[in-house]
């Protein structure tokens, strides 16, 4: 997925974690559009932060989107309000390979307080290099989108 451009946000609760990924995603030679905060002084919402990734992936459905706020919930569940979006929070390396190969995740949501950096970071190149099964998983993913 080093081909595939990387969209971040996080609110202000996960801006720590959010630093550190697209720090490492840099380093990784992504390329990475972080839409903010840019900093922590000032509270966010996490919705409205979720919706501007998730907007980006509207208009460009190959990108993938990362997004991090205190517990992860809020911004798995401000995403995945749209159609198009497979988000899943991710709490360890294995779900992090699971929402990729079973559901074809597109964006990958983070608990800035409720996972260490480096295990964050673990997760998410596990998430970027493990692609979809397919299959017996196709028709599952597909009514995903069609669910109103």
């Amino acid at each position: 997925m080093q081909d595939k451009k990387i969209i971040i946000a996080s609110d202000h609760a996960g801006f720590e974690l959010k630093k550190t990924l697209v720090a490492h995603l840099s380093e990784k030679g992504y390329d990475v559009t972080d839409l903010g905060p840019y900093t922590d002084q000032t509270p966010v919402d996490y919705p409205d932060m979720a919706a501007l990734v998730a907007n980006d992936i509207r208009t460009n459905a190959q990108d993938i989107g990362v997004l991090v706020c205190g517990s992860g919930e809020g911004m798995c569940m401000a995403a995945n309000k749209y159609a198009f979006i497979r988000a899943g929070l991710v709490y360890n390396e294995e779900t992090a390979k699971m929402i990729r190969l079973h559901n074809n995740a597109n964006v990958i949501c983070f608990g800035g307080r409720m996972i260490q950096p480096a295990e964050a970071v673990k997760a998410l190149d596990i998430f970027l290099n493990t692609p979809f099964e397919g299959g017996r998983h196709e028709r599952r993913v597909q009514k995903l989108g069609d669910l109103k």
